[in-house]
């Protein structure tokens, strides 16, 4: 089995859409394997959005993650299971993205996507490292 990492962000807590994005999850046959809800510190979500540094825009990611509760999931399933993930989640930003995905039936705006998916077997891997590291 392959496994991917998630974040069903702050703002997916706070509209009640955990349960929903998971059961996408489970009814694709991808079993949610490590699951954890935590307010993600910034030293976290540094280490996490290490590769945004010095971007216009990294400040209010590290921000945004760590406003509210976020719910933090391994999620595992066949080969590519990122790729899989990837396109349930839909575009990043929700007025892009097809209805039937995440944020295409969920989503509001680009800042406030709702989730988090690995964009790679090499990302799941190091992002599931920092979350659950005795995983």
């Amino acid at each position: 089995m392959n496994r991917t990492f998630i974040i069903c962000k702050p703002d997916a807590v706070e509209r009640g859409l955990v349960g929903e994005i998971l059961t996408r999850f489970e009814r694709r046959d991808l079993k949610v394997v490590a699951a954890e809800l935590r307010t993600i510190d910034r030293e976290t979500a540094s280490k996490h959005y290490a590769e945004h540094e010095g971007k216009p825009f990294y400040e209010d990611l590290v921000t945004f993650i760590g406003r509210s509760p976020a719910l933090c999931a391994v999620i595992e399933g066949p080969t590519d299971t990122w790729q899989i993930v990837r396109t349930m989640m839909g575009a990043t930003n929700p007025a892009e993205s097809d209805p039937g995905t995440i944020r295409g039936d969920f989503g509001l705006e680009m800042s406030e996507n709702l989730i988090h998916g690995s964009d790679s077997a090499e990302s799941a891997a190091r992002e599931i490292a920092i979350f659950f590291p005795g995983l």
